[in-house]
């Protein structure tokens, strides 16, 4: 089994003063074999127990809490890592019975529209389709962000002509959901670009997939467009890079990033020299929000997932009871709250498959990278976990220009 590091401690600044003693003492939490999101074995609730509570209830901007079962397992997650509420993306027919899962546990949740990947007619789900239920977000839901997911793998999914109108975030669809949601005072979240790892293997055929830094241009048309706000999702799909991140938010000052991605932003992250990234996230305080990207189904549950003509979520397998969906989802925020509050400097709990996609031959699939904490000041932890996300919110309340022109 691997072991936590016992050799950690925490900075004079960071919110939880309990956290030195946690990082000192979670080698006795030590309670199960090791897993993919628990290689520690750990107990999550004792860990969160010494991690004690964050300077300020935490909102979650970035999630996909699905299924009325798991989203109760979510809630008591949330619970114990001091989240208090969240913002999830799911289909719009799916709000109402995640709605009444976690309100009915106790817990709050709001919606970002989203698009209904599941539908039959791919391409009008991705066009008009989505134009309508934006309303539908908006008029029954209350949501005050829709979501444009723009990864690479859209050009497998709409090959040659089939996503001309789709693909490209300045495109024919695009812009109408833009203008659909720029017109109800919605702002826009967007996925843009993938892992570097990943343009290193699944994309490495450039013809199709472009460079990383090809899926920028058109974004940037948008946001000088469109007054926004707009919020990049996964540290605005390029945490490999904080100066390409500085120019994007001095350019854009209707930009604002999102934490959420746990793997793959603690794994960037922690590359780069602690100063540089706390800098990072000290200039640019309050334009970086708290998200994790938890993603919860109900299929996490059970050991079988198949079921005849019905295809499982992408994400099923990743869990199969309800003590191992609690551990996935805990393992998210503890993460978190060790790379924002403390200055743990050792592997991470949770284990990273991207790292066999760029080395295969590193065997047994548990291998994870280093997390190198910041220990954020407390004032600053207030802002990313809270003031920036209610600031970001309240723009998108009371914008309700269409357009900047073109």
């Amino acid at each position: 089994m691997s072991e936590w590091p016992r050799s950690s401690t925490v900075s004079s600044q960071p919110c939880t003063d309990g956290a030195g003693a946690m990082l000192r003492g979670l080698a006795s939490f030590q309670t199960t074999p090791p897993t993919a999101a628990n290689r520690f074995g750990l107990d999550f609730r004792e860990a969160a127990n010494s991690l004690r509570p964050p300077v300020c209830p935490i909102l979650d901007i970035h999630a996909h809490i699905n299924g009325e079962r798991a989203s109760v397992i979510w809630w008591e997650v949330a619970k114990v890592f001091g989240v208090s509420e969240v913002y999830s993306q799911v289909r719009v027919q799916d709000c109402e019975p995640v709605r009444r899962a976690v309100q009915g546990a106790g817990g709050k949740v709001s919606f970002i529209g989203f698009p209904d990947f599941r539908h039959p007619d791919r391409l009008w789900a991705w066009s008009e389709g989505y134009v309508e239920h934006i309303a539908r977000f908006h008029n029954d839901q209350g949501a005050k962000v829709i979501k444009l997911w723009n990864a690479p793998r859209t050009f497998e999914l709409f090959e040659g002509d089939a996503g001309r109108d789709i693909i490209a975030f300045d495109s024919l669809w695009r812009v109408r959901q833009a203008e659909a949601a720029q017109a109800l005072g919605m702002g826009i979240m967007v996925h843009v670009a993938d892992p570097d790892t990943w343009f290193a293997s699944k994309y490495k055929e450039q013809a199709k997939y472009g460079a990383k830094t090809d899926h920028y241009p058109a974004l940037e048309r948008m946001m000088d467009r469109f007054a926004g706000p707009w919020l990049a999702a996964h540290m605005g799909g390029f945490p490999e890079d904080l100066g390409f991140l500085d120019g994007l938010l001095t350019r854009h000052p209707n930009l604002y990033l999102d934490t959420s991605a746990t793997k793959w932003v603690v794994r960037e992250l922690s590359r780069h020299p602690r100063e540089k990234v706390r800098d990072f996230f000290l200039k640019w305080q309050g334009r970086i929000i708290f998200g994790s990207d938890i993603v919860t189904v109900d299929e996490h549950l059970i050991p079988t997932k198949e079921e005849a003509g019905k295809p499982k979520h992408p994400m099923a397998d990743l869990a199969d009871s309800p003590a191992s969906a609690f551990d996935l989802y805990a393992s998210r925020y503890l993460a978190l709250r060790l790379l924002f509050e403390t200055d743990y400097d050792a592997e991470s709990g949770i284990a990273d498959p991207d790292l066999l996609m760029v080395n295969p031959g590193l065997g047994n699939g548990l291998h994870a990278p280093r997390l190198r904490g910041i220990a954020l000041p407390r004032e600053s932890l207030r802002v990313l976990y809270r003031d920036a996300a209610e600031g970001f919110l309240a723009k998108c309340s009371r914008t309700r220009s269409v357009s900047n022109g073109a």
